[in-house]
C-alpha cells in the first residue's frame, strides 16, 4: 500500500555532532536523489539545528528508508522510523512546537513552511504529502491561536526583558543600556527590539559587534569605555557579558543615580556578575539576577506544559479529521475514474447518435447540444446515489467494498491507489 512513512534524527536522541554527520550535501541534492528513487512517489525534507526528518510516500517505504539510512552512514540508535499513522500524528505535533526542545517555539512552524515549499517547487511533492502538510500548517497555527502555548519568555535573554516589563508596568519610552552583545546579549536585545522603547544602546568591549547589532536593531553602538556616558540615562540595564570582573561597580552606580528622581532597574544576567551586589543597597536602584529570572523562566514552561494538553486535544481532532479526509480522497479517486469511464462511453454514445439521426436529416448545433445535456444528465444521475455510498464508504474504511466496485467496473488499481507517479520508473 502506497502511504507516508518518514525517518526522524532529532535532538532527543541525537547529539548535535551527530546529526550534523548524518547530513550530506545541500537540500536541493538530498531531494533530487530521494525523488529519483524508483519507489519514491513524493517526498519531503526537513532540517533544522537540531533535527532532519524525511518523509516519502511510497510502496516500500521501510525498505527505502533504511536503505538510505544506510547510504546516510548514520547509527540505527539516533533514527526514529515511522510508519503512516505515527508519521502524521508526529508531523501535526512538531508543528504545534510540541516536539521542540522549547515546548511551543513558533521557529518550527516557519521552517516547516519554508523546506515543505521547497520540495513542492522542486516538483518533489503529490497529493499524499500536499495533504498532510497543508492540515500540520493549518494545525500549527490553530495551536498557537486557541492556545498559550507559545506565550511567557523561556530564554534567560527575554526572561529578562519580561521582568523589566513586569517591574516597570511596560517599557514604553523608556531607555534600555544592554551590556554584551554575545549570544545573551543578542537574545535581549532582539526581544527588546519588539517593544515600544524609547531607545536601545549596546555596548559591547569589541566595538564593531556592537555596531552590527545596533545597526541590525534600530539601535545604538556604545564603546564598553563609555558606560558611564549612557548609565546616567538608562531606564534599565541588563548586562550578560563574559569579563571575569565586576561591569558596574557600586560607585559606578551611584554616582550615575545621584541627581534623578526615577528608578534604576540593573538586571544581571551574567556568570559571574557583572554588576557589584552591594548596589542593590542604594536608593532608587534595584538589582535583579538569574534567580530571578528563573521564576519566570519556570513559570513559563509550567504554564506551556499546562498548554500543551490542550495542543494534544486539537492534534488528535484534528488527526481524525485528517484521516478521513485521505479516506475521501481514497474513494475520490476510484470515483474520478468510473466517471472517467461512463464519460468516455457516454461522448462515444453521442457521437453514434448524431452520426445516426444526421444520414436522415440535419443536425444542427442545437440539437447536438441537447443529445450532449441529455447523456451528461444521465450519467450524473446515475452515478450520483454510487458516488454517496463510495465517500461513506471510504470514510468507514470499508476496502474490501471499494475493492470489489473496483474490479466490477474494471477500474485502473494503479491510478487509483496513487495520483501521480513518474513516467519511466516502472512503479507498481
Amino acid at each position: 500500500m502506497t502511504e507516508i512513512s518518514s525517518m526522524v534524527i532529532s535532538h532527543k536522541k541525537a547529539k548535535v555532532d551527530e546529526m550534523e554527520s548524518a547530513w550530506h550535501g545541500d537540500l536541493d541534492g538530498l531531494l533530487h536523489n530521494l525523488y529519483n528513487h524508483e519507489y519514491v512517489y513524493e517526498c519531503v525534507v526537513l532540517k533544522t539545528c537540531n533535527r532532519v526528518e524525511i518523509y516519502v510516500v511510497s510502496p516500500k517505504s521501510s525498505s527505502v528508508l533504511f536503505s538510505f539510512a544506510k547510504e546516510m552512514g548514520a547509527s540505527t540508535h539516533i533514527i526514529e522510523f515511522f510508519g503512516h499513522d505515527e508519521s502524521l500524528e508526529h508531523l501535526l505535533r512538531l508543528s504545534g512546537g510540541l516536539e521542540s526542545m522549547i515546548v511551543g517555539e513558533d521557529q518550527i512552524l516557519g521552517q516547516i513552511k519554508e523546506l515543505y515549499a521547497y520540495a513542492k517547487k522542486s516538483g518533489a511533492t503529490g497529493k499524499i504529502l500536499e495533504t498532510a502538510f497543508d492540515k500540520a500548517i493549518q494545525v500549527g497555527k490553530r495551536i498557537r491561536n486557541e492556545t498559550r502555548i507559545n506565550k511567557g519568555s523561556v530564554s534567560i535573554g527575554s526572561a529578562a526583558v519580561d521582568l523589566a516589563e513586569d517591574i516597570f508596568g511596560g517599557l514604553e519610552g523608556k531607555n534600555v543600556l544592554v551590556i554584551g552583545a554575545g549570544e545573551i546579549g543578542v537574545l535581549v536585545a532582539r526581544a527588546l527590539a519588539e517593544k515600544d522603547i524609547e531607545g536601545i544602546y549596546i555596548a559591547n568591549r569589541t566595538y564593531q559587534r556592537a555596531e552590527e547589532l545596533a545597526y541590525e536593531l534600530g539601535g545604538h553602538a556604545v564603546k564598553l569605555d563609555d558606560v558611564m556616558n549612557y548609565l546616567q540615562n538608562a531606564d534599565v540595564v541588563i548586562s550578560g557579558t563574559g569579563a571575569p570582573h565586576y561591569i558596574l561597580t557600586r560607585e559606578m552606580v551611584e554616582d550615575a543615580v545621584r541627581d534623578r528622581d526615577h528608578k534604576l532597574l540593573l538586571v544581571d544576567i551574567a556568570n559571574p556578575r557583572d554588576i557589584e551586589e552591594s548596589v542593590a543597597e542604594l536608593e532608587k536602584v534595584e538589582l535583579c539576577n538569574i534567580d530571578n529570572l528563573r521564576v519566570i523562566s519556570e513559570k513559563t514552561l509550567k504554564m506551556r506544559k499546562e498548554e500543551s494538553r490542550k495542543a494534544e486535544a486539537i492534534i488528535q481532532e484534528e488527526l481524525r479529521l485528517l484521516n478521513i479526509q485521505y479516506k475521501r480522497q481514497k474513494a475520490d479517486r476510484l470515483i474520478s475514474e468510473l466517471y472517467r469511464q461512463v464519460y468516455d462511453v457516454r461522448v462515444q454514445e453521442r457521437e453514434k447518435a448524431v452520426n445516426r439521426l444526421k444520414a436522415y436529416h440535419t443536425i444542427g448545433e442545437i440539437e447536438t447540444q441537447v443529445l450532449d445535456d441529455l447523456t451528461y444528465s444521465i450519467v450524473n444521475k446515475i452515478l450520483g446515489e454510487p458516488t454517496k455510498v463510495l465517500r461513506q464508504a471510504a470514510e468507514l474504511g470499508n476496502e474490501e467494498f471499494l475493492d470489489v466496485v473496483s474490479r466490477v467496473f474494471c477500474l485502473d488499481k494503479d491510478k487509483v491507489r496513487v495520483e501521480r507517479t513518474k513516467p519511466g520508473c516502472g512503479k507498481d
